[in-house]
């Protein structure tokens, strides 16, 4: 993408405004959301009113980033008129060594700087053409918003904000490039695509630095205690496969096959995976699935004292699930705070004493 745009005036300008935009996003946000009695980390809100409240909340910020994007599909397409030929220019920072031409190697230059200081080591560089650079400055400033605002308005996006991000605007860069090729509008670039993933890196590093630390205060004391058990544990069994390993399977035990069926196949969705019949007893065992959790059922056919059992799972809008839940006749009380991690809660009881809690999902 080419954009026409070299005044050093407006290239510190758009600096400005970026940098105002991601320092002021979060701090109002916060602000906002604090006043009105908001919890932005899942946890249990002060207001009455919250759920409706926070779907407006990520409404405005639906909206901030359609507004980014409109603008950023008239920088890039609409800007421009249609040109007569496909132009390709694929050869990795070509523009920029042809826009600086030194009296020394880089080698050279270095040295200089590192023993006679900056400015006596830039002395050797000359800048022939400041357009070029001024075009991959610009480019990379494209997309910062874009790295930062994918993890901030999109909870798919903030749940690897350390590298979905980034991918994302490279894949957003090169579909880019190929619509302006095709379209002939602007010219096919290598170099805007490394500009524009750089600066989808840069942005997303800002929302974790900036817009993740403004909204969670406690950010330090979780880094510490992450800390604290990575020393213990990276020395453990079970540590290098630690992002490989997930709880999928809970077993309850049950006294009759229709409670089980009605609560929860028929009221709560569950698939019924696999069912065993026992050769040598009365017993039934149950799967149960819902996505990647699995419920395994082990029913006795018999009358027989079972403890209270606690099946905890965790899922995204708390409140569709409690509206759902009563429309299925099943009363899940009032919305609670988890004392572990201050997550919004809700519990409801099923058959044979079973205490099922909801966590909201980060």
């Amino acid at each position: 993408m080419i954009l026409p745009i070299n005044n050093p005036i407006t290239l510190i300008a758009i600096a400005v405004f970026v940098a105002v935009f991601i320092v002021l996003l979060p701090l109002i946000d916060r602000r906002v959301c604090a006043k009105l009695g908001l919890n932005l980390q899942h946890g249990l809100s002060r207001n009455a009113n919250a759920d409706a409240l926070l779907r407006l909340r990520q409404a405005v910020l639906y909206g901030v980033f359609l507004l980014y994007f409109l603008a950023f599909l008239f920088i890039v397409f609409f800007s421009r008129a249609s040109g007569e030929t496909y132009q390709v220019h694929v050869a990795p920072f070509q523009d920029l060594y042809n826009a600086v031409e030194a009296d020394r190697g880089l080698v050279d230059i270095l040295e200089t700087i590192f023993k006679e200081g900056i400015v006596e080591g830039l002395s050797h560089v000359e800048i022939i053409r400041p357009q070029d650079i001024a075009q991959v400055y610009l480019n990379v400033m494209l997309f910062v918003p874009m790295g930062y605002l994918l993890p901030y308005v999109f909870g798919w996006f903030r749940a690897r904000a350390g590298i979905r991000p980034a991918v994302a605007c490279f894949l957003i860069s090169v579909a880019t490039e190929n619509m302006q090729l095709i379209f002939r509008r602007g010219l096919y670039d290598l170099d805007d695509i490394l500009a524009n993933t750089l600066g989808g890196f840069i942005g997303q590093m800002l929302f974790l630095s900036v817009a993740y630390v403004v909204t969670h205060p406690d950010w330090r004391q979780d880094l510490r205690a992450y800390h604290r058990w990575q020393r213990h544990a990276r020395h453990m069994t079970l540590y290098p496969f630690a992002r490989r390993i997930g709880l999928s399977r809970t077993t309850l035990l049950a006294t009759d096959e229709g409670p089980v069926w009605d609560f929860y196949v028929d009221k709560l969705g569950f698939r019924v995976k696999k069912q065993l019949l026992s050769m040598d007893s009365i017993d039934t065992r149950f799967l149960l699935s819902m996505g990647s959790s699995q419920v395994e059922i082990i029913c006795f056919n018999k009358r027989k004292m079972i403890p209270v059992q606690y099946l905890t799972i965790s899922a995204r809008n708390l409140a569709k699930i409690k509206k759902r839940l009563e429309k299925n006749g099943i009363d899940a009380g009032d919305f609670y705070r988890d004392p572990y991690t201050d997550l919004r809660c809700l519990t409801f009881t099923g058959p044979d004493r079973v205490r099922i809690t909801v966590i909201e999902q980060p």
